[in-house]
This record gives C-alpha cells, sequence and structure tokens, in this order.
C-alpha cells in the first residue's frame, strides 16, 4: 500500500484483497496450520521461511491487523499482543534483563508503574522514574551505563501530561538507547512519535483503536531505524547468536527494519504466549476502520467538556492539554495539532469525597475502570488504578487523591455538559 493518508490508512491498511478474495479481513480461528512435509516446518521453526504453524506464535487475522497499525505508525514491523500491558512488559523485555536498567517518566498508567517498579523489579530489571517536566541535568543524571531503553507515554494516562518526545528521544540516542512510546491516548491520528525520534511504540488498543469495549488487546510497532549493531554490546539478545533457533542473530538476519519484531515474536511470545484472539484482532479492525473519525468526536467533546468545568466554580483544577493555560498546551500544539484525546481529569472541590458524590449523581457517564470508549465513563484513579501507589507516587504519576478522569465518549457535548452541571450541583 502507498503512503496514504490517514484516515486512507485506517480504513484500508494492512490487507488488499485479490479478486475473488473476501473483502473483509478473514478470521482464521484455528490453533494449528498442516504442512506436507516436515522438511517444511522445520524451516519455519529455524526462521528460514515465512509461515504459521500455531497461534501462539503468530496467526494470519492478527498479523494483517498488525500491519494495518504499522502502517498507521509509519513503522516497519508489529505485532500484536493480548493487552496493552503485554505490549509494554514486551518491548522493554526484549531489550532489558536482569542486572539492566531503564529510564521512565513518573507520569504513566498505573498499571505501567506496577509493572515496572514491582513486578520487572523482581526480574532484576531496575527503573529510575523522572518528571516528564524534569530538567536536561535530571534526566541527564538518571542514565546508568547499564540504561537499555527509555520509556514515556505520549499523553500520560491520567495526569494528562504530553511528553516532549524530541527531547526525550535525542536524550536516549546520546546514550546509544532507543525511546519506547507508549502512544494510547493520541493514537497514530493524533500523533506518531516516530516522525518526532522515538524507536519503539506501544498501544493498548483496548482503547481507542478497538473503541468500543469488545475486546482487550495491544500492539507493539518497531521503526526500524535504531542501529542494533552500532550498540552490539548493549543489546546481546538482538546482537549475538540465539541459540534456541540455531544460532541466529535477530541484528544480522533481519536488519533494523525486522530484528526487534522477530525476537520479540520468537522468543517472548513463544515463551509467554500473551496471544490475542484471531476474533478479537477482526473487533480490533473494526474499530481502526472509523478510528480517524471517532478521535475529531472524541477531542471536540473533551474540549467542551473542559471549557466548561474550567469555569464551574465548584472544580479546583482541570487538566486537559487542548486548554489555552494547559500547562503542557505548548506541547501540546507542537506534537499534537489536530487535538489530544476525549479524556480530561479535574478535581473536585471538597476532595475525595465530593468526587464521590458527584460520581454517584452521573446519568451518562458510567463509573468503569475502562477509558477512551465510544461511550462516557469516568473512574477515580486513586481508588481504583492507582490504588497501589502511596501518596509520594501519586503524586510523582501527577494523580492527586481528588483526580477524577472523565472519558468523553461520542455522546452529543450539550448531554454531557448537562450531565456535569446536575452532578455538581448535587454535591453540598
Amino acid at each position: 500500500m502507498k503512503n496514504y493518508r490517514i484516515g486512507t490508512t485506517c480504513v484500508q491498511g494492512g490487507y488488499t484483497p485479490g479478486n475473488g478474495e473476501p473483502r473483509q479481513i478473514p478470521i482464521i480461528q484455528s490453533t494449528t496450520f498442516k504442512y506436507a512435509t516436515s522438511e517444511e516446518m522445520g524451516k519455519l521453526f529455524d526462521l528460514e521461511a515465512n509461515g504459521y504453524f500455531y497461534s501462539r506464535l503468530q496467526n494470519p487475522t492478527c498479523d494483517t491487523v498488525a500491519a494495518k497499525i504499522c502502517e498507521m505508525e509509519g513503522g516497519s514491523a508489529a505485532m500484536l499482543t493480548s493487552s496493552g500491558q503485554s505490549a509494554n512488559f514486551f518491548s522493554v523485555f526484549n531489550l532489558a534483563t536482569c542486572g539492566d536498567h531503564v529510564v521512565a517518566s513518573s507520569a504513566v498508567y498505573g498499571g505501567t508503574f506496577n509493572l515496572f517498579a514491582v513486578t520487572m523489579a523482581k526480574m532484576g530489571i531496575e527503573f529510575t522514574f523522572v518528571a516528564p517536566d524534569c530538567t536536561d541535568e535530571e534526566l541527564e543524571a538518571a542514565f546508568r551505563p547499564n540504561t537499555k531503553a527509555v520509556f514515556g507515554e505520549t499523553i500520560a494516562n491520567p495526569a494528562l501530561r504530553v511528553l516532549d518526545i524530541e527531547r526525550f528521544a535525542n536524550a536516549a540516542h546520546a546514550h546509544g538507547v532507543p525511546l519506547i512510546i507508549d502512544n494510547t491516548f493520541a493514537t497514530p491520528v493524533n500523533c506518531r512519535p516516530f516522525e518526532w525520534g522515538a524507536d519503539i511504540v506501544t498501544h493498548s488498543t483496548t482503547k481507542y483503536m478497538d473503541g468500543h469495549g469488545s475486546a482487550v488487546g495491544g500492539c507493539i510497532v518497531d521503526s526500524g531505524k535504531f542501529d542494533w549493531m552500532a550498540h552490539a554490546d548493549k543489546y546481546p539478545g538482538l546482537c549475538t547468536p540465539d541459540e534456541s533457533y540455531h544460532g541466529i542473530t535477530y541484528a544480522e538476519r533481519f536488519g533494523n527494519e525486522g530484528a526487534f519484531i522477530t525476537k520479540a515474536t520468537a522468543q517472548l511470545m513463544r515463551d509467554f504466549g500473551a496471544t490475542p484472539a484471531p476474533q478479537s484482532a477482526f473487533l480490533l479492525n473494526l474499530g481502526l476502520e472509523s478510528l480517524h473519525v471517532r478521535m475529531k468526536q472524541h477531542c471536540a467533546n473533551g474540549k467542551a467538556v473542559a471549557e466548561f468545568l474550567k469555569n464551574n466554580d465548584k472544580i479546583a483544577w482541570v487538566r486537559y492539554p487542548d486548554l489555552e493555560g494547559d500547562v503542557d498546551h505548548a506541547l501540546a500544539e507542537k506534537y499534537l495539532p489536530n487535538g489530544s484525546c476525549g479524556v480530561v481529569s479535574f478535581g473536585v472541590k471538597g476532595g475525595r469525597k465530593a468526587a464521590e458524590t458527584f460520581m454517584k449523581h452521573l446519568k451518562i457517564a458510567a463509573i468503569e475502570t475502562h477509558v477512551a470508549d465510544a461511550r462516557t465513563c469516568c473512574l477515580h484513579p486513586a481508588s481504583a488504578t492507582h490504588r497501589q501507589m502511596n501518596d509520594e507516587q501519586l503524586i510523582a504519576a501527577g494523580v492527586s487523591p481528588d483526580l477524577v478522569r472523565y472519558s468523553c465518549g461520542l455522546e452529543d457535548a450539550n448531554d454531557l455538559i448537562e450531565d456535569l452541571a446536575q452532578a455538581l450541583n448535587a454535591i453540598d
């Protein structure tokens, strides 16, 4: 497929049917695939031929949808995973192992923070968290000789901090490591991190990409631009022979464009099996076909709601990058000129108790752990997604105890505002 604009890629990317073939991508709901000879199958196990033998590693439906997301991001290779969490885990663990170190933005999703600070710490990988607006000196001081990657979110969930991708990419590259960006909230419709120097992009496709709360999923996309062999001492997993595949060196055999995703598939998906179902991939593709249309409405609703809240005397503060005066408005204008997302974070005067009263009286917005859905939903993160964090960690992540995350769906903005108004009026 040629370099079409994002809307065309959303609809038609990744799959071009031949004469008499299905117009919609086929669902290959099969665990295994038949071969005529053992020699043919053996070539697949040796990574000497392309094809499928077991859906724990790869499946044609999943690969077709991954190819579409790869085109949308402007990458060289991609893979689907069973969730955004597994995508983030694979993206880091493909580079770092016991005794290694990673620099990460402190303003990340609570589940990602727990994955890094707790679970992966048990695996011997240490993380240093820096504020997204840290000084250049603070960012530089976070690096160590054993640092293997830098990780951040385009738009932090739920702090809504916009990462200065170019600055973090320059810092990462100065130390010979790649920048990994979770682009879930912006989606490639509103930001393509590779254009600003990022090397690897992840997504929780469960959010805007799916858009309808139908299927949990994730994706990893590689830019194909990071030169692994130039930093071979840092990445032996990519740059030295893998004995579990008869001595293949991924960076030599598959080049910068294919090494990262091939290793993540052949090793990590083989061993961890965080596999998406073909049916889930099919549902994800249905969501992708309308993503470019939906994001415009999500952003329009988000800005309208943010402006209403900003002028309401029962609201203590509002975070939304598209608002003039927002701390990251200048960064949003640089990286997100067409809009950020439909999520608005704010605090209700009166703290946690007032926030609970307010949320209890909402009629349209449902209290859910979900976000970035066609239906408006809201959450009190300190009581849910960030519940495991202490107050110090909450503040570092940009999540105050009074924060309410309000995800604007595709409903009429006037109805959302009227619902917010009546719920706020219920607070004593």
